[in-house]
């Protein structure tokens, strides 16, 4: 059975010592939904939630939430992100989030941008709760990592 990284020899949770590992450019990308009723999704579509513009917001709190990643996951590394994208869009039954999160560093960015896809999607329920008691949250997904060496030669 492989060693678990992040528990130490007495079993104890530790956070992982990526010091000696080089920076490299990393790119993490996730995506989610949430299902919405139709009177809900022409409520988003008109702009007509009393919160305010949903998708706007969404989008707003999935970049806050990517930057404070490490603040929410115990033992996710801080990490110096340096882009983050969120787009929320509406849909025949909901919306769809995706995030990609980029930095250069020792450690990978899959935790900011499956963050950032949370965070978005929860926004929009919490935005749309006073007029729909059925949202489904659902399929919250890593669909690509990268890295690559910083002094690999450009296509």
């Amino acid at each position: 059975m492989p060693s678990l990284s992040h528990v130490d020899t007495a079993g104890r949770a530790r956070m992982v010592d990526v010091g000696h590992k080089p920076d490299q450019r990393r790119v993490a990308r996730a995506s989610g939904k949430i299902l919405l009723a139709p009177a809900t999704v022409a409520l988003v579509a008109e702009n007509s939630i009393k919160k305010g513009d949903v998708l706007a917001v969404a989008e707003i709190a999935g970049i806050q939430a990517a930057k404070k990643t490490c603040d929410l996951i115990p033992l996710c590394h801080d990490v110096r992100v340096s882009g983050i994208k969120v787009d929320a869009k509406l849909d025949g039954d909901g919306v769809t989030v995706t995030g990609e999160v980029s930095s250069i560093g020792p450690t990978g960015v899959e935790m900011e941008a499956l963050t950032a896809v949370s965070v978005a999607l929860l926004t929009v329920y919490d935005m749309c709760k006073a007029v729909d008691k059925g949202m489904i949250i659902r399929n919250i997904v890593l669909l690509e990592k990268t890295k690559e060496d910083l002094n690999a030669a450009p296509d």
